[in-house]
């Protein structure tokens, strides 16, 4: 991307919450490379935070202890902050599943505290990382980062000079639970591969991309867009018969079955979406609904175009084959210090 970093982040103060996760590591990683003023992570590991403190070695990185769940503890690492990138969230279907009030106080309660915070603290813009599991929802995750993509565009219409904005991107390969190191591990551990369903589609995309899309979403946001980074996708058959290939293993590849909350194929853009969606080279932006509070209009307004538009999905974008996917892995950093036989420290 050719965003200009420099100009963005000089002398700036920036708050990412969540920043220990996968993407936190990725972005502040980028950001150091510019003369940002300060980088602070919000998160509520004390572990991980002394681990990442450690790694990065670099005192523009400060560390604050605590919870996007309780509104003081973001008021106080918000004041004096330029930008906000909220990646703080409940990622994992099956823990949602179980505990959904958990998913609801993390992901949705959670991110309205982090924008009244931005607005109360005059923050200038706040880029909110959602997921393609967001749209046309069929698990408590989804359902509770959809519900986080409504508080955000809510809000962005009462913020005053604050611009509320959010990213929806598919699965970040070889990030923190993610499905690329469960199969390097199986490997490593002379286990089979264990597949659901080989015909799942998913969409790839890097760290470094998801980093592109937030960084596109704050130079190009209004308020209330959804950003969306157009990606590949292939199945999950070949994305295991791709590591296993990468790895030179004969690990069996065994079909466990769908689990409870899996799609067949996820979408990052709805069929609704895509009738008032800007199409923008690498990205689809999705305005916020331009309707107003009169609730009438909900009811007597409709949109002819909707009834010929198409979902976005793993299934009609790009489909990878074998040969591509093992290229796209192969120039991963994870799958690179995997091969060298280095821990990948910052995806763990």
């Amino acid at each position: 991307m050719n965003t200009d970093l420099a100009g963005i982040l000089r002398d700036r103060t920036v708050l990412i919450t969540g920043g220990t996760g996968s993407f936190g590591h990725a972005v502040v990683r980028r950001f150091l490379q510019a003369p940002v003023g300060e980088i602070r992570i919000l998160s509520r590991d004390e572990k991980k935070q002394d681990d990442m403190r450690n790694l990065l070695g670099d005192g523009r990185v400060k560390f604050f202890l605590g919870d996007v769940r309780d509104y003081g503890s973001v008021h106080d690492a918000m004041r004096g902050v330029d930008f906000v990138f909220h990646a703080a969230a409940l990622k994992q279907v099956p823990s949602c599943e179980f505990h959904p009030m958990e998913a609801v106080r993390t992901n949705v309660l959670g991110a309205e505290n982090v924008v009244s915070a931005a607005v109360a603290c005059g923050v200038s813009r706040v880029v909110a990382l959602s997921t393609d599991k967001a749209v046309y929802p069929i698990n408590a995750m989804g359902l509770s980062k959809a519900m986080m993509e409504k508080v955000v565009v809510a809000k962005s219409r009462s913020a005053g000079s604050t611009v509320l904005c959010c990213t929806r991107y598919g699965n970040v390969m070889a990030s923190r639970g993610s499905v690329i190191p469960l199969f390097v591990k199986q490997i490593r551990e002379g286990r089979d591969l264990t597949v659901t369903d080989p015909n799942m589609t998913r969409f790839l995309m890097s760290l470094d991309e998801s980093v592109d899309l937030v960084l596109f979403a704050y130079a190009n946001a209004r308020p209330g867009d959804i950003f969306v980074q157009k990606a590949p996708a292939c199945t999950v058959g070949v994305l295991a018969e791709a590591v296993r290939r990468i790895f030179d293993s004969r690990t069996a590849i065994r079909v466990i079955g769908t689990r409870h909350g899996e799609k067949l194929y996820e979408s990052l853009v709805s069929r609704e979406e895509m009738a008032r969606a800007e199409d923008m080279g690498g990205f689809y932006r999705i305005p916020a609904d331009a309707r107003d509070l009169n609730y009438d209009k909900f009811f007597s307004q409709g949109e002819e175009r909707i009834s010929v538009s198409e979902d976005y999905t793993s299934h009609n974008t790009q489909r990878m084959d074998l040969d591509e996917v093992v290229r796209l892995l192969r120039n991963l950093d994870y799958v690179k210090a995997e091969l060298r036989g280095e821990p990948a420290t910052e995806y763990a």
